[in-house]
């Protein structure tokens, strides 16, 4: 409850106030590690008071998932808007726009360097592939359109593999023979159509269906993450 005299912020202040503490907590997180990263740091650092956000979060664990969660939003827009047409670009799209991401990148390969122990705590539930039910219906519906192959019965098993196997390549790689973050994203696109597609010119109207549902599932997985993002936001008031 708001003290007597001084009226709450509107939400659009609100929302400015805390992206401005998540922008200085991703970049100490960068610069020092999760592990050095204190909220004493992050008031400092956005010019906030350490009262301000407790008010938008109980504890430091809660603004670092909150930090993750507005990351995988941008992330999802960003491969949203490059409007992906096959089970491929839209991963290539994930990887590439993941690469891009310093955070989102150092969790997924599980860096510990930067994001500790918060990696293991969060990895799962904020930067994971999250393969659900709503990933299989997109399955079966590129399936019905003959762009993917019923015959294989671990698509998600094979994803993984391509996903992860190429992001962490150049840790195996000599520096000079890394290949750049773009070069992944095309390898893994290549990779998952060669591996789960049926090697079918589709029609025009087939090619148009799996554009729609590429793009109904990222729509599905947009709000998914809105919705999640939304409660990180607002952790301090859920939990009274």
């Amino acid at each position: 409850m708001a003290k007597a005299g001084r009226p709450p912020l509107d939400p659009a202040r609100q929302r400015e106030r805390a992206d401005r503490i998540l922008d200085a907590a991703a970049e100490l997180v960068l610069r020092w590690g999760y592990g050095k990263t204190t909220v004493d740091d992050v008031a400092k650092h956005s010019g906030v008071a350490k009262g301000t956000i407790y008010l938008h979060w109980r504890t430091r664990d809660d603004l670092f998932a909150a930090l993750l969660r507005r990351e995988r939003v941008r992330m999802l827009e960003e491969v949203r808007a490059s409007a992906p047409a096959s089970l491929g670009e839209l991963f290539g799209g994930f990887v590439g726009a993941t690469l891009r991401r310093p955070l989102l990148s150092a969790a997924l390969v599980g860096d510990a360097e930067v994001l500790g122990r918060f990696t293991r705590m969060k990895r799962s539930s904020t930067t994971g592939l999250e393969m659900g039910e709503a990933f299989n219906a997109y399955l079966k519906r590129l399936i019905a359109h003959g762009a993917v192959h019923e015959a294989h019965s671990d698509h998600q098993v094979v994803i993984s593999a391509i996903v992860y196997g190429f992001v962490r390549l150049p840790d195996l790689l000599p520096e000079q023979a890394r290949p750049s973050d773009e070069r992944i994203a095309d390898l893994v696109a290549d990779s998952i159509e060669r591996a789960l597609g049926t090697g079918r010119k589709l029609s025009k109207k087939d090619a148009r269906a799996v554009a729609e549902a590429t793009q109904d599932l990222l729509g599905s997985m947009e709000e998914v993450a809105d919705r999640r993002l939304a409660e990180s936001l607002n952790s301090k008031e859920r939990a009274r």
